[in-house]
């Protein structure tokens, strides 16, 4: 099941744990946060575009009701660990994986068959960000098998209408988000900034958007990730599901 360079992480939910590969692209904050705002109501079929090793299906699969989850990633290596990782948690039954390239996603899922799409798309275009000689993580960092207009396009495609698309991403590129997203007939209905320390500038922005919707957004309160004492908030480690020692005690 765990192969040479592999490592078994705990994910401190429902004891799932999952595979990682630090040579290829490990999942970070962004992925658990996203779990942590997405709405995924009881009986929604739910689908991961850019599913990486399956992190977010996992997660979700843990903390809503939803009735099957699917993962899809282009690359094999990733999706095969995902695959060991259901496997390892027994959820072979809740959640599928699939290969494929989401510029091909409505070809692979039939049309409106979704009620829920997640991503955690890769964030930089042209020179942004640093590159990587490490194929796997530029894939997943830069926009080099797909662009967020893809994203959004066949989101809108595989949705049900009312149906509702939760991405993360960062805050230089929201205003080309948000004109992507309603040129795809996905209007943004929820965003929130998460900012690492209160007195810095939002690196992370989260976004809900509706197939459909009507034009109306929130903007709900900043998510801030470390206090004055260096420490995750509160709010972080009830995203993680760990217990807050400050608040809680020991034992």
């Amino acid at each position: 099941m765990i192969r040479e360079g592999e490592r078994l992480d705990d994910l401190g939910i429902n004891g799932y744990r999952i595979l990682q590969d630090p040579r290829r692209f490990c999942f970070g904050m962004d992925a658990v946060l996203l779990s942590g705002f997405a709405v995924v109501r009881d009986g929604s079929r739910v689908l991961d575009l850019g599913s990486g090793t399956g992190i977010l299906p996992i997660l979700l699969e843990a903390k809503t009701g939803a009735l099957h989850l699917t993962g899809l990633e282009l690359q094999e290596e990733s999706a095969d660990m995902s695959r060991r990782s259901v496997k390892l948690n027994g959820l072979e039954e809740k959640i599928d994986i699939v290969t494929g390239d989401i510029k091909e996603a409505d070809r692979l899922f039939a049309a409106a068959s979704f009620d829920v799409i997640t991503s955690n798309p890769p964030y930089m275009i042209g020179g942004h960000g640093q590159k990587s000689d490490n194929e796997a993580k530029m894939i997943a960092r830069h926009e080099i098998a797909c662009s967020f207009d893809d994203v959004a396009r066949v989101s809108a495609r595989l949705l049900v209408s009312g149906g509702k698309l939760f991405l993360v991403h960062r805050p230089f590129r929201l205003a080309e988000l948000m004109v992507t997203l309603t040129g795809h007939r996905l209007e943004p209905k929820r965003i929130r900034f998460v900012y690492p320390h209160l007195e810095d500038e939002p690196n992370i922005v989260l976004i809900e958007a509706v197939k459909d919707g009507k034009s109306r957004v929130t903007v709900e309160k900043p998510l801030i990730v470390y206090g004055d004492d260096g420490d995750y908030t509160s709010e972080i480690y009830e995203i993680y599901k760990m217990p807050d020692y400050r608040r809680d005690g020991f034992g």
